[in-house]
């Protein structure tokens, strides 16, 4: 039997009910018990549906009208006096989608929030992408710890590629801060993950997190001796490289700023060869070119080094730490290399 997320339905082994909230791989869900605040995973063949009551018809399924949806509110809704709670670590601005439940069991729309659980009041630009076109814009301010209604989106429409575009500006005594942008592209799998307790909401809501910080501008700091070393040696290379010799400005013009370690592209006798071999061999490959980078004078390089367990990411870790010339790496999501490449700053 196939479910879909909201669904109501009872174990046919304990006769427990719940609401499914999210959908697994192998054929299981995860469903959020009546009788306690915690989830399950259940294989789908030993859940059945919980019919809604003889006799009470099914609601008639909303629609957007485009243009006249959301209605502007007035103000943010800030939570009742009992439910609100001591902030222990903020999550910013945050985007909800609200199931609500129709006759059936099924989330057939949801409700869209804004909720801003900082100290800080914000004022922001919403605009909420159907297929393509614009389906709701919301110029509005969000009060700190409040929530804001801003519209409704069918469940069906989570196939159309919902996309959601956000500028924020934190107000401050002196004004408002810079703008912050934050575009978001919903996807359904991604969508029915994301299902968790939400702030000032106090209910399971499929939930994103838009502005994570409002920190405030760093002061310039002054520059140190270390600093000054570095900028005028900086200063120096450059000089040199304009001093280059003429098959010295060739090869740099040549030199391609990334390494792919993977063992297949650095030798066609990796199979033959055990693991420790393989990480010498990359090793000696992530040397060479390293130190080639260096004798060119290029400004940043990177290293792909792939997932895996990590044993070789580790160790371009500990080298780069030794060196001088390094001025930083890092190891952070990139578009095009994932959390597979380190990227190096000489």
């Amino acid at each position: 039997m196939l479910f879909a997320v909201g669904t109501r339905v009872r174990l046919l082994h304990s006769q427990d009910e719940g609401v499914i909230t999210a959908l697994l791989d192998n054929g299981m869900v995860n469903v959020m018990l009546d009788d306690g605040d915690f989830e399950i995973p259940v294989f789908s063949d030993d859940l059945a549906r919980v019919e809604a009551p003889f006799g009470k018809k099914p609601s008639v399924k909303a629609k957007i009208v485009p243009g006249k949806q959301p209605k502007k509110p007035v103000k943010p809704i800030r939570p009742p006096i009992e439910s609100q709670y001591a902030i222990l670590k903020s999550y910013g601005i945050q985007l909800a989608f609200d199931p609500l439940i129709e006759a059936g069991g099924q989330a057939n729309r949801y409700k869209i929030y804004l909720i801003n659980d900082t100290r800080y009041d914000v004022l922001f630009t919403f605009e909420l992408y159907i297929g393509g076109s614009l389906e709701i814009r919301l110029n509005n301010k969000l009060d700190q710890i409040s929530m804001l209604e801003i519209g409704e989106m069918l469940f069906d429409q989570l196939n159309d590629a919902p996309t959601v575009e956000m500028d924020c500006w934190q107000v401050t005594t002196q004004g408002t801060g810079p703008r912050l942008n934050k575009s978001l592209r919903i996807k359904p799998k991604q969508f029915f993950k994301r299902v968790t307790t939400a702030p000032l909401l106090n209910k399971r809501v499929h939930l994103f997190r838009l502005f994570e910080k409002f920190d405030p501008p760093r002061k310039k700091k002054e520059e140190d001796l270390q600093e000054y070393t570095r900028r005028n040696a900086r200063r120096e290379e450059g000089q040199r490289i304009l001093q280059r010799l003429p098959h010295e400005v060739i090869e740099l013009s040549e030199f391609v700023p990334e390494i792919d370690l993977h063992i297949e592209h650095l030798t066609d006798r990796y199979e033959k060869m055990n693991n420790a071999e393989i990480l010498n061999l990359q090793l000696q490959h992530f040397e060479r070119y390293l130190q080639k980078a260096l004798r060119l004078g290029v400004e940043r390089v990177f290293i792909i080094h792939g997932l895996g367990k990590g044993k070789l990411r580790d160790s371009i870790a500990r080298r780069l730490r030794e060196m001088p010339e390094v001025r930083d790496y890092r190891n952070e999501y990139h578009p095009r290399y994932g959390y597979g490449a380190t990227e190096v700053i000489f």
